[in-house]
């Protein structure tokens, strides 16, 4: 969900000129761990027939809400989903007082509900009552203690979020602990989010956060509403803040333990960007927020009681910290990231956790500065995971970022060819056509291909043309349209534009496809 919004390892492998240490295969614990994830997560009663209306009946007649899952087998978040909170007896527990729905994003008709259900990142988790009335998302980036806590808040409430939401505005007195908490725990960074418009964000959880009583919910409600408008984009609305003042409220947040573990996502997450927004560069006031920020994070990476991606994401807020103001990581906290990720990853044997620890350990790694020792690491887990073709992906990243495009792009190129599933080879081979245009834009016959394949798959799919599809294919379309603005790639273009047009052609006209289709690729 959150790409840092949103936003992004371990060590198995040894890199001689840093003296890191091999590690051991973790094959016999993995499969224990594995089975035991699987066994756990098999006691839920999963509709996995992507009938959602018949799941919908079944919740009315029942008279029982309905969750829904929206995921994909490769997604790291997904994975820590499934590794910390779908393996709980608790979860399970609670599974038994709804209907359970597991949507794939690779499923036939998956992304054709995603349109209807506004769903788009991976995971994302909405509770509905038996009517079909969207009750809340859950937030996928909180613990698992806390998302059970959520979960359990949206079960019993009589009201949905959106009409807590216009009480809370009007300034209704008789709103609940309960409800606020489920303001504050909202899945605000969800860019599919209905509560209120995107342009209207920053201002609705600014005043939020104002509206409701003093104390956890409403810290949490500013710190969201701070991030957002760190974060905001051109369209969007920012009302004037007081950085000074707001300064002093996020130290004093950061400085509470309790707070800060509370709110370990946003401290992670919005490290850089609300430190940016609030401070000049090279300031007193920055130097003052960084120190805070970093004791906080410390804390966090060292608290054995969040998740080891969780403890990873505060190491890389450290490490994206320590870039601010141009900066490069220095030698003491390269050797301080090479430990704990290691130590993290050592730790690590079940497979769905690994898919996310083994992710943000290698951005953790990276961002550091040590892209070898990165690379150590994704290259020894393409043999473990289930899902190899997003750590070539990243690989493909580490390549760039050194400025060696043949490899990054042979590296994309693998990633594709390896990935499976209708919707995530889109994904794969929209990226790849991006990024070849980018770091080869005078290889016309290998865009050409590569155009010609992801193409050739997209006629095969009933879906091709909706949601996180449509979405990868319009920014592939939109880089094509732009690498041949001048008309030097004109051949290449017009037999894109040729392939393109046969396939909308075959869309019925009342298909609501077949307008996206042809907007895939403009005139040039």
């Amino acid at each position: 969900m959150k790409t840092i919004s949103s936003l992004m390892v371990a060590l198995l492998a040894t890199s001689v000129a840093t003296g890191m240490t091999v590690l051991p295969a973790y094959a016999a614990d993995s499969k224990a761990a594995s089975a035991s994830a699987h066994a756990a997560q098999a006691g839920i009663d999963w509709r996995k027939d992507n009938n959602v209306d018949a799941a919908f009946a079944q919740a009315k007649a029942s008279n029982k809400p309905l969750f829904l899952y929206w995921g994909a087998i490769w997604c790291p978040p997904c994975n820590q989903v499934k590794a910390t909170i779908f393996n709980r007896q608790e979860f399970i527990d609670k599974s038994r007082h709804f209907i359970p729905v597991y949507l794939d994003g690779d499923t036939p008709g998956a992304q054709k509900f995603a349109s209807q259900f506004k769903v788009r990142g991976y995971p994302t988790m909405i509770l509905f009552k038996p009517d079909g009335t969207e009750i809340t998302r859950l937030p996928g980036e909180v613990d698992s203690e806390r998302y059970l806590q959520v979960l359990t808040q949206a079960l019993n409430t009589t009201l949905s979020v959106q009409d807590t939401m216009k009480l809370a505005l009007a300034g209704n007195k008789n709103l609940k602990d309960e409800d606020w908490s489920l303001l504050a725990d909202y899945s605000w960074d969800d860019p599919e989010q209905k509560l209120v418009a995107g342009k209207e964000l920053v201002p609705t959880l600014l005043k939020l956060s104002e509206l409701g009583p003093a104390g956890l919910h409403a810290t949490r409600l500013y710190l969201r509403g701070i991030y957002a408008a760190a974060t905001a984009k051109p369209s969007q609305t920012v009302p004037a803040i007081d950085k000074a003042q707001a300064t002093e409220k996020v130290l004093k947040a950061i400085a509470d333990p309790k707070t800060a573990r509370d709110n370990m996502d946003l401290l992670s997450n919005g490290a850089k960007e609300i430190t940016e927004f609030l401070t000049t560069s090279k300031s007193e006031p920055r130097t003052k927020l960084v120190n805070a920020w970093n004791t906080a994070l410390v804390k966090l990476a060292d608290d054995a009681s969040i998740s080891k991606t969780d403890r990873l994401g505060a190491i890389i807020a450290q490490v994206s910290l320590a870039s601010l103001d141009n900066a490069k990581p220095e030698a003491a906290l390269q050797k301080e990231v090479q430990k704990r990720v290691g130590l993290i990853e050592q730790a690590t044997s079940d497979a769905y956790e690994r898919q996310s620890v083994v992710n943000a350990a290698a951005y953790a790694l990276g961002g550091a500065g040590l892209l070898d020792d990165s690379d150590a690491l994704l290259k020894a887990e393409l043999k473990r995971s289930h899902s190899p073709y997003y750590f070539m992906s990243t690989l493909g990243s580490n390549a760039k970022k050194r400025g060696d495009k043949v490899a990054a792009a042979n590296w994309y190129e693998q990633a594709y060819n390896a990935a499976k599933g209708p919707a995530t080879r889109l994904q794969w081979g929209s990226n790849y056509v991006s990024s070849l245009v980018e770091l080869a834009p005078n290889d016309d016959a290998r865009i050409e291909k590569a155009v010609q394949n992801v193409f050739g798959e997209a006629a095969k799919i009933d879906n091709a043309f909706y949601e996180r599809n449509r979405a990868y294919l319009e920014k592939m379309g939109k880089k094509l349209t732009e690498w041949n603005k001048e008309g030097k790639h004109q051949v290449a273009y017009q037999k894109a534009r040729t392939q393109l047009d046969g396939i909308c052609g075959k869309l019925p006209a009342a298909d609501p496809q077949k307008t996206v289709c042809q907007g895939v690729l403009t005139k040039s």
